[in-house]
């Protein structure tokens, strides 16, 4: 046998595995989630009522087609889609994929997967509430605000908005970019689900005499009742505590005017699970595509980026995306 045999014997192979692991209802059903956020094993047991071995095995067939990948955050193992579709199948997946994302999910399913997000928004919520005095201190052993701030003042000097007249922060902590929002902005919004992170954000600009933001508090949920309404918005640092970034992005983008602007800034992928039990944190990081993908998921394009690292091992990430 030839080398071209064996090429196309590979290929063949490669292609009735990848549509054997999709010829299954629970399968679609898993990739059709996944397409939403990333889950833990007892997670997806959960939302589709299934034995957590049955779950397990179910992955196990997806990642051996390149389907799902896994990555670790902490003690737990999340399960995701995944977002590279190199290689000779890429075609082929990303036609899957979008067949699977124009079905509708079951209602109890969704019901579950809100569930989820709720469990994850409640213990974030919970660790907030309890450690928020103390959190800024913590939080200044992965990357003080006095390091990265200027950067991140430069980054949105250098962005093209139509208009400076409104802002929002999501998640704006103790405040430190209030003051600089402040300065650029007409209007600014501070948006917050703990009201011990608002009032220390509250007494920071009442510090500093900055008199022109508003706080405000809800969650994102707060995006889908003030459609169009803001020229940028600003999440700092707070991603990585969120129980579904993607859905963040979604309901931002809804919330921005036409060629508005949302700044993220946050810590790329790292394995410094400490970061978990003492600051909160949901997710480890990012990969600069992850965000892309929710980005491009939520009608907006990508603009400038930058990337700078800490003396402690860590490494952030600024990036623009522009509302479509």
């Amino acid at each position: 046998m030839d080398t071209l045999d064996l090429i196309n014997n590979s290929a063949l192979a490669d292609l009735a595995n990848l549509l054997k692991s999709a010829g299954d209802e629970l399968r679609l059903e898993i990739l059709r989630a996944l397409a939403q956020d990333s889950y833990g094993v007892l997670e997806l047991s959960h939302i589709f009522d299934v034995r957590q071995n049955s779950i397990s095995h179910h992955l196990k067939v997806l990642a051996t087609a390149n389907l799902v990948s896994n990555r670790r955050e902490g003690n737990s193992i999340f399960y995701r889609r995944i977002h590279s579709l190199a290689g000779e199948q890429s075609t082929l997946r990303a036609a899957l994929f979008q067949q699977i994302d124009e079905l509708d999910l079951n209602p109890d399913v969704q019901a579950r997967i809100e569930e989820i997000h709720q469990k994850r928004a409640q213990v974030s919520q919970l660790f907030f509430k309890e450690h928020g005095t103390s959190l800024r201190e913590k939080q200044d052993l992965i990357a003080e605000f006095d390091v990265y701030g200027p950067q991140l003042d430069n980054f949105l000097n250098d962005c093209t908005l139509p208009n400076w007249e409104r802002v929002l922060e999501v998640g704006p902590g103790s405040g430190e970019l209030l003051p600089y929002l402040s300065a650029r902005f007409h209007d600014v919004v501070a948006l917050d689900n703990a009201e011990t992170m608002l009032a220390s954000a509250r007494a920071h600009c009442q510090a500093k005499g900055v008199d022109n933001v508003h706080f405000e508090l809800d969650d994102t949920h707060y995006c889908q009742q003030h459609p169009h309404s803001f020229d940028c918005v600003v999440i700092n640092m707070v991603l990585h505590h969120t129980p579904s970034p993607r859905q963040i992005f979604a309901d931002i983008s809804g919330a921005l005017k036409p060629g508005g602007v949302l700044i993220i800034c946050d810590l790329c992928q790292h394995n410094q699970d400490w970061t978990q039990k003492a600051c909160g944190d949901v997710w480890l990081g990012f990969e600069p595509r992850e965000l892309q993908e929710w980005a491009r998921a939520a009608t907006m394009r990508e603009g400038q980026s930058t990337y700078f690292a800490l003396r402690n091992g860590f490494q952030i990430q600024i990036h623009e995306f522009v509302k479509i």
